[in-house]
Protein backbone atom coordinates (compact mmCIF):
# COMPACT_ATOMS: atom_id res chain seq x y z
CA UNK A 1 0.00 0.00 0.00
CA UNK A 2 1.79 3.49 -0.80
CA UNK A 3 2.18 6.28 1.43
CA UNK A 4 -0.67 8.21 -0.29
CA UNK A 5 -3.24 5.79 0.68
CA UNK A 6 -2.88 5.07 4.18
CA UNK A 7 -3.26 8.62 4.90
CA UNK A 8 -5.79 10.74 6.71
CA UNK A 9 -9.01 11.56 4.83
CA UNK A 10 -9.08 14.77 6.69
CA UNK A 11 -4.93 15.43 6.05
CA UNK A 12 -5.22 18.02 3.51
CA UNK A 13 -7.03 20.53 5.42
CA UNK A 14 -4.09 21.09 7.79
CA UNK A 15 -2.92 23.27 4.95
CA UNK A 16 -4.43 27.03 4.99
CA UNK A 17 -4.65 27.56 1.92
CA UNK A 18 -6.57 24.33 0.71
CA UNK A 19 -8.92 24.63 3.97
CA UNK A 20 -9.44 28.52 2.31
CA UNK A 21 -10.07 27.49 -1.04
CA UNK A 22 -12.32 24.59 0.23
CA UNK A 23 -14.21 26.93 1.92
CA UNK A 24 -14.59 29.51 -0.35
CA UNK A 25 -15.65 27.02 -2.89
CA UNK A 26 -18.36 25.28 -1.14
CA UNK A 27 -20.12 28.44 -0.91
CA UNK A 28 -19.79 28.98 -4.16
CA UNK A 29 -20.96 25.00 -5.61
CA UNK A 30 -24.15 26.43 -2.91
CA UNK A 31 -24.79 29.22 -5.57
CA UNK A 32 -23.97 27.55 -8.67
CA UNK A 33 -26.57 25.02 -7.91
CA UNK A 34 -29.04 27.39 -6.64
CA UNK A 35 -29.36 28.83 -10.17
CA UNK A 36 -29.01 25.50 -11.88
CA UNK A 37 -32.09 24.89 -10.58
CA UNK A 38 -33.46 28.16 -11.10
CA UNK A 39 -32.61 27.77 -14.72
CA UNK A 40 -33.92 24.66 -15.42
CA UNK A 41 -37.37 24.96 -14.11
CA UNK A 42 -37.43 28.34 -15.16
CA UNK A 43 -37.11 26.33 -18.54
CA UNK A 44 -40.13 24.02 -17.87
CA UNK A 45 -42.16 26.79 -18.38
CA UNK A 46 -40.32 29.24 -20.85
CA UNK A 47 -40.17 26.06 -23.18
CA UNK A 48 -41.53 22.33 -21.43
CA UNK A 49 -40.34 20.41 -24.50
CA UNK A 50 -37.84 17.68 -22.99
CA UNK A 51 -35.07 18.54 -25.48
CA UNK A 52 -35.15 22.53 -24.48
CA UNK A 53 -35.05 21.33 -20.91
CA UNK A 54 -32.08 19.07 -21.44
CA UNK A 55 -30.13 21.91 -23.78
CA UNK A 56 -29.88 23.50 -20.53
CA UNK A 57 -27.54 21.50 -19.44
CA UNK A 58 -26.03 20.81 -22.66
CA UNK A 59 -25.55 25.25 -22.85
CA UNK A 60 -23.42 24.45 -19.21
CA UNK A 61 -21.29 21.88 -20.06
CA UNK A 62 -20.91 22.24 -23.53
CA UNK A 63 -18.32 25.10 -23.32
CA UNK A 64 -15.88 23.07 -21.12
CA UNK A 65 -16.14 20.64 -24.32
CA UNK A 66 -15.10 23.43 -26.49
CA UNK A 67 -12.88 25.20 -24.23
CA UNK A 68 -11.38 23.05 -21.91
CA UNK A 69 -8.16 22.81 -23.96
CA UNK A 70 -7.07 26.55 -24.32
CA UNK A 71 -8.34 26.48 -20.69
CA UNK A 72 -5.88 24.59 -19.36
CA UNK A 73 -3.07 25.96 -21.78
CA UNK A 74 -3.59 29.04 -19.84
CA UNK A 75 -3.81 27.12 -16.59
CA UNK A 76 0.12 25.83 -17.73
CA UNK A 77 2.02 28.62 -18.89
CA UNK A 78 0.14 31.62 -16.86
CA UNK A 79 -0.75 32.33 -13.39
CA UNK A 80 -3.04 29.92 -11.95
CA UNK A 81 -4.37 32.19 -9.50
CA UNK A 82 -5.22 35.32 -12.21
CA UNK A 83 -6.82 32.67 -14.61
CA UNK A 84 -8.89 31.88 -11.43
CA UNK A 85 -9.77 35.01 -10.99
CA UNK A 86 -10.88 36.57 -14.25
CA UNK A 87 -13.55 33.49 -14.63
CA UNK A 88 -14.82 34.20 -11.40
CA UNK A 89 -15.28 37.61 -12.06
CA UNK A 90 -16.46 36.90 -15.42
CA UNK A 91 -19.35 34.31 -14.02
CA UNK A 92 -20.28 36.81 -11.60
CA UNK A 93 -20.73 39.51 -14.12
CA UNK A 94 -22.66 36.81 -16.09
CA UNK A 95 -24.98 36.09 -13.14
CA UNK A 96 -25.50 39.78 -11.86
CA UNK A 97 -27.00 40.33 -15.90
CA UNK A 98 -29.00 36.96 -15.76
CA UNK A 99 -30.65 38.20 -12.26
CA UNK A 100 -31.23 41.61 -13.84
CA UNK A 101 -33.42 40.28 -16.65
CA UNK A 102 -34.96 37.63 -14.47
CA UNK A 103 -36.37 40.56 -12.32
CA UNK A 104 -37.57 42.26 -15.11
CA UNK A 105 -38.90 39.30 -16.73
CA UNK A 106 -37.05 39.90 -19.87
CA UNK A 107 -35.44 36.21 -20.16
CA UNK A 108 -36.35 34.19 -22.90
CA UNK A 109 -35.17 30.43 -24.15
CA UNK A 110 -33.02 31.91 -26.57
CA UNK A 111 -31.45 34.39 -23.40
CA UNK A 112 -31.44 31.63 -20.87
CA UNK A 113 -29.55 29.48 -22.82
CA UNK A 114 -26.89 31.95 -24.27
CA UNK A 115 -26.48 33.36 -20.50
CA UNK A 116 -26.20 29.56 -19.26
CA UNK A 117 -23.48 28.84 -21.99
CA UNK A 118 -21.39 32.23 -21.19
CA UNK A 119 -21.40 30.89 -17.51
CA UNK A 120 -19.86 27.87 -18.73
CA UNK A 121 -17.28 29.11 -20.52
CA UNK A 122 -16.19 30.69 -17.31
CA UNK A 123 -16.46 27.02 -15.26
CA UNK A 124 -14.50 25.91 -18.45
CA UNK A 125 -12.03 28.39 -17.86
CA UNK A 126 -12.03 28.28 -13.92
CA UNK A 127 -12.13 24.07 -14.19
CA UNK A 128 -8.15 23.18 -15.31
CA UNK A 129 -6.54 26.08 -13.46
CA UNK A 130 -8.54 24.90 -10.10
CA UNK A 131 -7.60 20.89 -10.61
CA UNK A 132 -4.17 21.75 -11.57
CA UNK A 133 -3.49 23.88 -8.40
CA UNK A 134 -4.68 21.92 -6.08
CA UNK A 135 -0.79 20.29 -6.17
CA UNK A 136 0.57 23.87 -5.01
CA UNK A 137 -1.79 23.50 -2.31
CA UNK A 138 -0.76 20.46 -0.60
CA UNK A 139 2.08 17.64 -0.93
CA UNK A 140 1.61 15.05 -3.51
CA UNK A 141 0.87 12.22 -0.42
CA UNK A 142 -2.17 14.61 0.05
CA UNK A 143 -3.01 14.71 -3.23
CA UNK A 144 -5.82 11.79 -3.14
CA UNK A 145 -7.30 12.81 -0.19
CA UNK A 146 -7.71 16.84 -1.58
CA UNK A 147 -9.18 15.80 -4.70
CA UNK A 148 -12.03 13.50 -2.79
CA UNK A 149 -12.03 16.32 -0.16
CA UNK A 150 -13.05 18.93 -3.36
CA UNK A 151 -15.70 16.32 -4.89
CA UNK A 152 -16.89 16.06 -1.52
CA UNK A 153 -17.40 19.85 -0.93
CA UNK A 154 -19.00 19.91 -4.14
CA UNK A 155 -21.54 17.43 -3.38
CA UNK A 156 -22.09 18.40 -0.10
CA UNK A 157 -23.58 21.60 -1.23
CA UNK A 158 -25.57 19.23 -3.76
CA UNK A 159 -27.15 17.91 -0.25
CA UNK A 160 -28.63 21.14 0.23
CA UNK A 161 -28.04 23.47 -2.32
CA UNK A 162 -30.67 22.08 -5.04
CA UNK A 163 -33.75 21.95 -1.98
CA UNK A 164 -32.84 25.22 -0.93
CA UNK A 165 -33.14 26.89 -4.85
CA UNK A 166 -36.27 24.81 -4.92
CA UNK A 167 -37.78 26.73 -2.26
CA UNK A 168 -36.26 29.57 -3.07
CA UNK A 169 -37.74 29.55 -7.08
CA UNK A 170 -41.09 28.33 -5.91
CA UNK A 171 -41.42 31.17 -3.44
CA UNK A 172 -39.55 34.39 -4.59
CA UNK A 173 -39.06 33.05 -8.31
CA UNK A 174 -35.91 32.47 -10.57
CA UNK A 175 -34.24 35.58 -10.57
CA UNK A 176 -33.28 35.18 -6.47
CA UNK A 177 -31.74 31.69 -7.63
CA UNK A 178 -29.31 34.05 -10.02
CA UNK A 179 -29.02 36.78 -7.36
CA UNK A 180 -27.73 34.29 -4.75
CA UNK A 181 -25.23 32.22 -7.34
CA UNK A 182 -23.95 36.42 -8.43
CA UNK A 183 -23.23 36.89 -4.70
CA UNK A 184 -21.53 33.29 -3.77
CA UNK A 185 -18.62 33.89 -6.11
CA UNK A 186 -17.44 36.70 -3.73
CA UNK A 187 -15.57 34.56 -1.16
CA UNK A 188 -13.63 32.39 -3.83
CA UNK A 189 -12.73 35.83 -5.18
CA UNK A 190 -11.69 37.45 -1.46
CA UNK A 191 -9.51 34.14 -1.42
CA UNK A 192 -7.74 34.43 -4.85
CA UNK A 193 -6.76 37.94 -4.32
CA UNK A 194 -4.90 37.09 -0.82
CA UNK A 195 -3.40 33.70 -1.99
CA UNK A 196 0.34 33.92 -2.59
CA UNK A 197 1.37 31.33 -4.97
CA UNK A 198 4.30 29.75 -4.39
CA UNK A 199 7.31 30.87 -6.70
CA UNK A 200 8.00 28.24 -9.39
CA UNK A 201 12.06 27.65 -10.70
CA UNK A 202 12.92 30.29 -13.51
CA UNK A 203 12.51 28.32 -16.32
CA UNK A 204 12.23 28.85 -20.08
CA UNK A 205 10.53 30.88 -21.85
CA UNK A 206 6.83 30.17 -21.68
CA UNK A 207 5.49 28.32 -25.42
CA UNK A 208 2.71 30.44 -27.38
CA UNK A 209 -1.06 29.27 -26.47
CA UNK A 210 -0.98 27.28 -29.73
CA UNK A 211 1.98 25.33 -29.20
CA UNK A 212 1.43 24.55 -25.76
CA UNK A 213 -2.71 23.47 -26.91
CA UNK A 214 -0.39 21.02 -29.49
CA UNK A 215 1.65 19.84 -26.98
CA UNK A 216 -1.34 19.37 -24.93
CA UNK A 217 -3.20 16.99 -27.41
CA UNK A 218 0.26 15.08 -28.32
CA UNK A 219 0.68 14.15 -24.91
CA UNK A 220 -2.95 12.96 -24.41
CA UNK A 221 -2.42 11.01 -27.72
CA UNK A 222 0.79 9.15 -26.88
CA UNK A 223 0.11 8.23 -23.43
CA UNK A 224 -1.80 5.17 -22.88
CA UNK A 225 -3.11 5.59 -19.58
CA UNK A 226 -4.30 9.00 -20.66
CA UNK A 227 -5.78 7.64 -23.30
CA UNK A 228 -7.58 4.75 -21.46
CA UNK A 229 -9.16 7.28 -19.06
CA UNK A 230 -10.54 9.69 -21.59
CA UNK A 231 -12.23 6.72 -23.52
CA UNK A 232 -13.97 5.89 -19.92
CA UNK A 233 -14.57 9.15 -18.87
CA UNK A 234 -15.96 10.24 -22.28
CA UNK A 235 -18.36 6.71 -22.18
CA UNK A 236 -19.24 7.40 -18.39
CA UNK A 237 -20.65 11.11 -19.61
CA UNK A 238 -22.36 9.91 -22.54
CA UNK A 239 -24.60 7.22 -20.80
CA UNK A 240 -25.00 8.51 -17.64
CA UNK A 241 -26.15 12.19 -19.11
CA UNK A 242 -29.70 10.75 -18.99
CA UNK A 243 -30.44 11.26 -15.71
CA UNK A 244 -28.66 14.39 -14.44
CA UNK A 245 -30.29 15.78 -17.58
CA UNK A 246 -33.67 14.89 -17.21
CA UNK A 247 -34.05 15.38 -13.91
CA UNK A 248 -36.31 18.19 -13.89
CA UNK A 249 -38.63 16.20 -16.09
CA UNK A 250 -38.63 13.12 -13.29
CA UNK A 251 -39.55 15.69 -10.78
CA UNK A 252 -42.48 17.22 -13.11
CA UNK A 253 -43.81 14.57 -15.45
CA UNK A 254 -43.09 10.90 -13.06
CA UNK A 255 -43.80 12.19 -9.60
CA UNK A 256 -46.03 15.24 -10.90
CA UNK A 257 -44.12 17.50 -8.38
CA UNK A 258 -42.88 20.92 -8.47
CA UNK A 259 -39.39 22.91 -8.53
CA UNK A 260 -39.23 21.83 -4.76
CA UNK A 261 -39.68 18.44 -5.67
CA UNK A 262 -36.82 18.90 -8.15
CA UNK A 263 -34.88 20.38 -5.39
CA UNK A 264 -35.59 17.19 -3.19
CA UNK A 265 -34.45 15.03 -6.08
CA UNK A 266 -31.03 16.61 -6.41
CA UNK A 267 -30.40 17.41 -2.43
CA UNK A 268 -30.72 13.37 -2.56
CA UNK A 269 -28.30 13.02 -5.23
CA UNK A 270 -26.25 15.03 -3.80
CA UNK A 271 -26.72 13.65 -0.04
CA UNK A 272 -25.25 10.29 -1.84
CA UNK A 273 -22.37 12.16 -3.63
CA UNK A 274 -20.88 13.00 -0.34
CA UNK A 275 -21.33 9.04 1.29
CA UNK A 276 -19.41 7.96 -2.37
CA UNK A 277 -16.81 10.62 -1.30
CA UNK A 278 -16.24 9.86 2.30
CA UNK A 279 -16.24 6.04 1.38
CA UNK A 280 -13.90 6.94 -1.72
CA UNK A 281 -10.54 6.86 0.33
CA UNK A 282 -10.99 3.25 2.04
CA UNK A 283 -12.31 1.76 -1.37
CA UNK A 284 -9.62 2.92 -2.88
CA UNK A 285 -7.12 1.13 -0.13
CA UNK A 286 -8.96 -2.05 -1.00
CA UNK A 287 -9.77 -1.95 -4.75
CA UNK A 288 -8.44 -1.28 -8.29
CA UNK A 289 -9.44 1.66 -9.97
CA UNK A 290 -11.51 -1.02 -12.37
CA UNK A 291 -13.40 -2.86 -9.54
CA UNK A 292 -14.49 1.20 -8.52
CA UNK A 293 -15.11 2.38 -11.88
CA UNK A 294 -17.34 -0.79 -12.75
CA UNK A 295 -19.30 -1.13 -9.60
CA UNK A 296 -20.19 2.70 -10.35
CA UNK A 297 -21.35 1.83 -13.39
CA UNK A 298 -22.98 -0.53 -12.93
CA UNK A 299 -24.80 0.84 -9.84
CA UNK A 300 -25.69 3.90 -11.72
CA UNK A 301 -27.52 2.24 -14.46
CA UNK A 302 -29.69 0.16 -11.92
CA UNK A 303 -30.44 3.06 -9.84
CA UNK A 304 -31.62 5.18 -13.50
CA UNK A 305 -33.59 2.04 -14.34
CA UNK A 306 -35.92 2.29 -10.91
CA UNK A 307 -36.37 5.84 -11.05
CA UNK A 308 -37.82 5.72 -14.65
CA UNK A 309 -40.07 2.76 -13.16
CA UNK A 310 -41.05 4.94 -10.18
CA UNK A 311 -43.69 7.43 -9.50
CA UNK A 312 -42.77 7.53 -5.68
CA UNK A 313 -41.02 9.91 -4.36
CA UNK A 314 -40.17 7.55 -1.55
CA UNK A 315 -38.64 5.26 -3.53
CA UNK A 316 -37.14 7.69 -6.46
CA UNK A 317 -34.67 9.48 -3.46
CA UNK A 318 -33.37 6.86 -2.10
CA UNK A 319 -32.78 5.31 -5.40
CA UNK A 320 -30.64 8.95 -6.06
CA UNK A 321 -29.20 8.74 -3.34
CA UNK A 322 -27.21 5.50 -4.28
CA UNK A 323 -26.52 6.89 -8.02
CA UNK A 324 -25.32 9.95 -6.21
CA UNK A 325 -22.36 8.14 -4.62
CA UNK A 326 -22.25 5.59 -7.76
CA UNK A 327 -21.54 9.50 -9.88
CA UNK A 328 -18.86 10.51 -7.78
CA UNK A 329 -17.01 7.56 -7.18
CA UNK A 330 -16.80 6.97 -11.17
CA UNK A 331 -15.86 10.66 -11.83
CA UNK A 332 -13.54 11.03 -8.67
CA UNK A 333 -12.12 7.60 -9.78
CA UNK A 334 -10.82 8.90 -13.05
CA UNK A 335 -9.74 12.43 -12.20
CA UNK A 336 -7.82 11.05 -9.39
CA UNK A 337 -5.89 9.08 -11.99
CA UNK A 338 -5.14 11.55 -14.77
CA UNK A 339 -3.71 13.77 -11.93
CA UNK A 340 -1.57 10.88 -10.14
CA UNK A 341 -0.19 9.89 -14.12
CA UNK A 342 0.78 13.31 -15.76
CA UNK A 343 4.06 15.09 -15.42
CA UNK A 344 3.58 18.67 -14.05
CA UNK A 345 4.64 20.49 -16.69
CA UNK A 346 1.61 19.44 -18.55
CA UNK A 347 -1.17 18.34 -15.94
CA UNK A 348 -3.13 21.62 -16.60
CA UNK A 349 -3.70 20.38 -20.23
CA UNK A 350 -4.48 16.94 -19.66
CA UNK A 351 -7.02 17.78 -16.58
CA UNK A 352 -8.40 19.87 -20.13
CA UNK A 353 -8.53 17.41 -22.13
CA UNK A 354 -10.50 14.99 -19.80
CA UNK A 355 -12.68 17.67 -18.84
CA UNK A 356 -13.20 17.53 -22.29
CA UNK A 357 -13.56 14.05 -23.20
CA UNK A 358 -15.89 13.47 -19.82
CA UNK A 359 -18.18 17.14 -20.79
CA UNK A 360 -18.23 16.07 -24.18
CA UNK A 361 -19.57 13.20 -23.26
CA UNK A 362 -22.28 14.43 -20.78
CA UNK A 363 -23.09 17.10 -23.65
CA UNK A 364 -24.02 14.35 -26.36
CA UNK A 365 -25.50 12.64 -24.27
CA UNK A 366 -27.75 15.22 -22.49
CA UNK A 367 -28.98 16.60 -26.15
CA UNK A 368 -29.30 12.78 -27.45
CA UNK A 369 -31.08 11.37 -24.30
CA UNK A 370 -33.53 14.19 -24.17
CA UNK A 371 -34.00 13.66 -28.10
CA UNK A 372 -35.12 10.20 -27.54
CA UNK A 373 -37.12 11.29 -24.40
CA UNK A 374 -38.87 13.99 -26.77
CA UNK A 375 -39.15 10.79 -29.21
CA UNK A 376 -40.24 7.47 -27.26
CA UNK A 377 -40.90 9.17 -24.01
CA UNK A 378 -39.14 10.40 -20.73
CA UNK A 379 -39.28 6.30 -19.10
CA UNK A 380 -37.93 4.71 -21.96
CA UNK A 381 -35.29 7.15 -22.95
CA UNK A 382 -34.27 6.56 -18.99
CA UNK A 383 -34.13 2.81 -19.51
CA UNK A 384 -32.22 2.47 -22.64
CA UNK A 385 -29.43 4.50 -20.72
CA UNK A 386 -29.81 2.10 -17.62
CA UNK A 387 -29.13 -0.40 -19.99
CA UNK A 388 -26.67 0.80 -21.37
CA UNK A 389 -24.51 1.56 -18.28
CA UNK A 390 -24.77 -1.92 -17.38
CA UNK A 391 -23.61 -3.10 -20.63
CA UNK A 392 -20.39 -0.94 -20.38
CA UNK A 393 -19.27 -2.74 -17.44
CA UNK A 394 -17.70 -5.06 -20.05
CA UNK A 395 -15.34 -1.50 -21.62
CA UNK A 396 -12.83 -2.95 -18.48
CA UNK A 397 -12.12 -6.16 -20.13
CA UNK A 398 -10.84 -4.39 -23.36
CA UNK A 399 -10.24 -0.62 -21.75
CA UNK A 400 -8.85 -1.45 -18.06
CA UNK A 401 -8.24 1.14 -15.89
CA UNK A 402 -4.58 1.92 -15.33
CA UNK A 403 -3.86 1.85 -11.51
CA UNK A 404 -3.67 5.33 -10.16
CA UNK A 405 0.07 6.12 -9.25
CA UNK A 406 2.60 6.15 -11.31
CA UNK A 407 5.92 6.74 -9.55
CA UNK A 408 9.00 8.78 -11.73
CA UNK A 409 6.93 12.02 -12.56
CA UNK A 410 8.84 14.28 -10.72
CA UNK A 411 10.90 16.28 -13.60
CA UNK A 412 14.45 15.14 -13.67
CA UNK A 413 16.87 17.41 -12.37
CA UNK A 414 19.08 19.47 -15.42
CA UNK A 415 23.07 18.54 -14.91
CA UNK A 416 25.85 20.47 -16.16
CA UNK A 417 27.13 17.31 -17.39
CA UNK A 418 23.71 17.02 -19.86
CA UNK A 419 25.19 17.07 -23.49
CA UNK A 420 22.57 20.36 -24.02
CA UNK A 421 24.00 21.83 -21.33
CA UNK A 422 27.59 22.95 -23.23
CA UNK A 423 25.69 24.79 -25.88
CA UNK A 424 24.78 28.05 -25.95
CA UNK A 425 22.67 28.84 -28.77
CA UNK A 426 19.92 31.34 -30.40
CA UNK A 427 16.99 29.79 -28.98
CA UNK A 428 15.52 30.51 -32.78
CA UNK A 429 18.57 28.76 -33.98
CA UNK A 430 16.83 25.64 -36.09
CA UNK A 431 16.05 23.06 -37.14
CA UNK A 432 18.23 21.24 -34.72
CA UNK A 433 18.35 16.93 -35.59
CA UNK A 434 19.98 15.40 -32.50
CA UNK A 435 21.56 12.07 -33.07
CA UNK A 436 22.80 9.57 -30.26
CA UNK A 437 24.89 6.70 -31.39
CA UNK A 438 25.35 3.40 -29.40
CA UNK A 439 26.93 0.16 -30.25
CA UNK A 440 24.91 -2.54 -29.62
CA UNK A 441 26.54 -6.10 -29.67
CA UNK A 442 24.54 -8.63 -31.83
CA UNK A 443 23.41 -10.64 -29.06
CA UNK A 444 21.77 -7.92 -27.01
CA UNK A 445 19.64 -6.61 -30.35
CA UNK A 446 16.71 -7.36 -29.67
CA UNK A 447 16.22 -6.78 -26.05
CA UNK A 448 17.65 -3.29 -27.68
CA UNK A 449 15.03 -2.67 -30.01
CA UNK A 450 12.22 -3.78 -27.46
CA UNK A 451 13.76 -1.28 -25.27
CA UNK A 452 13.60 1.38 -28.04
CA UNK A 453 9.72 1.45 -27.95
CA UNK A 454 8.77 3.04 -24.78
CA UNK A 455 12.04 5.17 -25.82
CA UNK A 456 10.27 6.17 -29.30
CA UNK A 457 6.88 6.89 -27.54
CA UNK A 458 8.54 8.98 -24.58
CA UNK A 459 10.38 11.31 -26.68
CA UNK A 460 7.48 11.79 -29.36
CA UNK A 461 5.53 12.72 -26.43
CA UNK A 462 7.64 14.83 -24.90
CA UNK A 463 7.86 17.13 -28.13
CA UNK A 464 10.67 15.38 -30.33
CA UNK A 465 10.05 15.35 -33.86
CA UNK A 466 10.64 12.70 -36.70
CA UNK A 467 11.97 10.20 -34.48
CA UNK A 468 14.29 7.06 -36.15
CA UNK A 469 16.50 4.39 -35.20
CA UNK A 470 19.41 3.80 -37.70
CA UNK A 471 21.30 1.27 -38.22
CA UNK A 472 25.11 1.73 -40.07
CA UNK A 473 25.16 -0.56 -43.44
CA UNK A 474 28.82 -0.73 -42.99
CA UNK A 475 29.17 -1.31 -39.23
CA UNK A 476 26.03 -3.43 -38.21
CA UNK A 477 26.70 -2.93 -34.72
CA UNK A 478 26.58 1.05 -35.06
CA UNK A 479 22.70 2.16 -34.12
CA UNK A 480 21.49 5.97 -34.23
CA UNK A 481 18.32 7.17 -32.43
CA UNK A 482 17.73 10.65 -34.64
CA UNK A 483 14.67 13.19 -33.94
CA UNK A 484 14.39 16.63 -34.54
CA UNK A 485 12.84 20.02 -32.79
CA UNK A 486 12.42 22.88 -34.76
CA UNK A 487 14.45 25.43 -32.97
CA UNK A 488 16.97 25.16 -29.98
CA UNK A 489 14.76 26.02 -27.32
CA UNK A 490 12.29 22.82 -28.11
CA UNK A 491 15.09 21.25 -27.96
CA UNK A 492 15.78 22.38 -24.22
CA UNK A 493 12.04 21.85 -23.59
CA UNK A 494 12.63 18.69 -24.40
CA UNK A 495 14.85 17.82 -22.40
CA UNK A 496 13.07 19.72 -19.18
CA UNK A 497 10.07 18.02 -19.79
CA UNK A 498 11.71 14.49 -18.61
CA UNK A 499 10.47 13.06 -15.75
CA UNK A 500 12.48 10.78 -13.23
CA UNK A 501 10.72 7.65 -15.01
CA UNK A 502 11.44 9.43 -18.56
CA UNK A 503 15.45 9.26 -17.26
CA UNK A 504 14.77 5.11 -16.30
CA UNK A 505 13.43 4.22 -19.80
CA UNK A 506 16.71 6.44 -21.71
CA UNK A 507 18.95 4.24 -19.52
CA UNK A 508 17.80 0.79 -19.65
CA UNK A 509 18.70 1.58 -23.90
CA UNK A 510 21.84 2.70 -22.70
CA UNK A 511 22.43 0.08 -21.41
CA UNK A 512 23.08 -1.96 -23.83
CA UNK A 513 25.87 0.45 -25.43
CA UNK A 514 28.96 -1.33 -25.77
CA UNK A 515 31.58 1.68 -27.02
CA UNK A 516 34.51 2.97 -24.89
CA UNK A 517 32.85 6.15 -23.45
CA UNK A 518 29.12 6.71 -23.14
CA UNK A 519 26.90 7.45 -26.39
CA UNK A 520 27.86 10.14 -28.29
CA UNK A 521 24.84 12.96 -28.67
CA UNK A 522 25.81 15.33 -31.44
CA UNK A 523 23.24 18.59 -32.05
CA UNK A 524 23.25 19.43 -35.52
CA UNK A 525 21.98 22.62 -37.01
CA UNK A 526 20.23 22.42 -40.59
CA UNK A 527 21.30 25.02 -42.84
CA UNK A 528 20.69 25.89 -46.55
CA UNK A 529 23.24 26.39 -48.94
CA UNK A 530 24.23 29.62 -50.13
CA UNK A 531 24.89 30.77 -53.50
CA UNK A 532 27.67 31.94 -55.14
CA UNK A 533 28.65 35.48 -54.96
CA UNK A 534 29.10 37.25 -58.63
CA UNK A 535 33.00 36.03 -58.31
CA UNK A 536 32.69 32.34 -57.48
CA UNK A 537 33.45 29.55 -59.70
Amino acid sequence: MTEAAVRPALAPFRHRIFLAMWGASLVSHFGGLIQNVGASWLMTSLAPSADMVALVQVSSVLPIMLLSLPAGAAADLWDRRLVMLVAQLGMLAVSAALAALAWLGLVTPAILLALTFLLGCGAALYGPAWQSSVREQVPDADLPAAVALNSAGFNLARAAGPALGGVLVAGVGAGAAFGVNAVSYLALIAVLVTWRRPNGKPGLPPEGLGAAMLAGLRYARLSASLRVVLTRGAMFGLLAAALWALMPLVARDLLHGNAVTFGLLLGAFGAGAVGGAVISTRLRQRLASEAILAGASAAFGLTTAVVALSSLLAITMPALAVAGAAWVLALSTLNITVQMRTPRWVVGRAMAVYQAASFGGLALGAWGWGAAADRYGLATSLCASAFALLASVVLGRVLPMPAPEAPGLALAPVHPTDPESGITLDPTSGPVVVSIEYRVAPDDLAAFLEAAQPLRRMRRRNGARRWALLQDAADPEVWVERFESPTWLDRLRIRHRMTVSDQGIEAAVRAFHRGAGPPVTRHLLAHLPTEPGPHGS
